[in-house]
């Protein structure tokens, strides 16, 4: 079994803990336009980014191998419909940011509630071999963990410590 996983997930998590922070900076280094215009200029920036990196990289590498036009409906169809999900969050954590959203706020509530949705597709969409009855209780102590989470960062943010 391959054991590199963790290192692409803690590696994903990296990249993703600094996108609001990051995501943000660059809205606000477009001064001298609007904010709608901003959000769009640093979306449109983004996009360019994942058409490098997730296009390219890809299509490069398969076609090296011969293998780029392997493709079935089903694994494009959901493939594409997953990219839309991705650059749907990414325009709502944009637009989050033009309507006054800070980074400290709007990544927890999207960090914390990305894992309590995945878990519950994940329940329903494929659920345990044995049932969705024998879902070990600390599932959901996680998800519920997580929420407190969110919201031990978002209620303490400003308050002081003594």
């Amino acid at each position: 079994m391959d054991k590199l996983w963790p290192y692409f997930a803690l590696g994903a998590a990296l990249c993703w803990g600094c996108y609001g922070p990051a995501l943000h900076k660059g809205q606000a280094a477009f001064e001298d336009a609007e904010k709608l215009h901003k959000s769009l200029r640093a979306l449109l920036c983004v996009g360019g980014a994942y058409f490098l990196v997730a296009l390219l990289i890809p299509a490069g590498y398969l076609g090296s191998k011969g293998v780029l036009t392997d493709f079935n409906w089903n694994g494009a169809i959901f493939s594409f419909l997953t990219g839309m999900l991705g650059a749907g969050g990414a325009i709502c954590i944009t637009w989050a940011f033009k309507h006054e959203g800070k980074p400290f706020y709007v990544m927890p509530l999207v960090f914390a509630g990305a894992p309590m949705i995945t878990g519950i597709i994940s329940l329903v969409t494929d659920p345990p071999k044995e049932g969705i009855s024998k879902v070990n209780p600390l599932v959901y102590v996680g998800m519920i963990l997580a929420a407190g989470g969110a919201y031990l960062i978002l209620a303490f943010k400003d308050r002081p410590l003594n």
